[in-house]
């Protein structure tokens, strides 16, 4: 049984913001907690998508695996991120493998029971097609920065993410290991530390799961001032 503060996180997640609280409760009172453990496996590319997942607590990547064996990070989510919503509600396969990063504890939701509150409800129906156009647009938008930004960029722009201010000093605690952090940039391990060094030029220091920034607006100048320079190269 989900409390009322797990209940208030996942009303706060993609999946479920536009989702109506009557329709809501009657979801999650279907639904239960899963606990899964660091390194271990909530389920595999190819599986059938029976279920969707909110996370309350911890981390998981999402993991495509290349018929040469390779391992490409997707995506890498954390508290109260959802996915497995699309692929569920069509009853198809899952198209990645989905592993904890942390030790997590997710909401596991029956497709079923969504499925069958869609068909009786196209409030609802319209709310979940909201919530998963804006999912496909993330991951449009990361795609976007995979192709048009340096290595250096995709790096600034990921601890501009995580910087609990908007202008300033401040320190930001990395959320995952440098050598995920280099899959979830596109980039190998060596190039991430090349990055980090690039970088002290504008006031970053890397200590081992901690990054100091000396000012967060300057860094966001300098993602701005080197996409300004790639698109000129672009234009001549």
């Amino acid at each position: 049984m989900l409390t009322q503060a797990e209940m208030e996180k996942a009303r706060g997640s993609v999946l479920f913001k536009n989702v109506p609280s009557a329709m809501l409760s009657r979801i999650l009172s279907d639904s239960h907690k899963r606990n899964v453990r660091r390194g271990e496996t909530l389920f595999l590319q190819g599986d059938p998508a029976s279920h969707m997942y909110v996370i309350l607590v911890g981390c998981v990547k999402l993991v495509r695996l290349t018929p040469g064996g390779d391992e490409i990070v997707v995506a890498v989510f954390s508290e109260g991120n959802s996915f497995g919503e699309a692929v569920a509600l069509k009853e198809g396969l899952y198209p990645v493998t989905v592993e904890a990063v942390q030790d997590s504890v997710l909401i596991q939701v029956d497709a079923r029971v969504v499925s069958e509150a869609l068909r009786g409800d196209p409030e609802l129906a319209l709310a979940m097609l909201g919530s998963t156009f804006n999912h496909l647009h993330e991951l449009v938008l990361e795609i976007e920065n995979l192709k048009a930004l340096s290595g250096v960029q995709r790096l600034a722009t990921f601890l501009i993410s995580l910087a609990p201010v908007d202008e300033g000093a401040c320190t930001l605690v990395l959320p995952y290991d440098k050598v995920l952090i280099a899959k979830r940039l596109g980039m190998k391990p060596e190039s991430l530390s090349r990055s980090f060094a690039s970088l002290r030029q504008q006031g970053v220091t890397v200590s081992r799961h901690s990054v100091a920034v000396s000012d967060i607006g300057r860094l966001k100048d300098f993602v701005s001032d080197e996409e300004s320079q790639h698109h000129g190269h672009v234009r001549h």
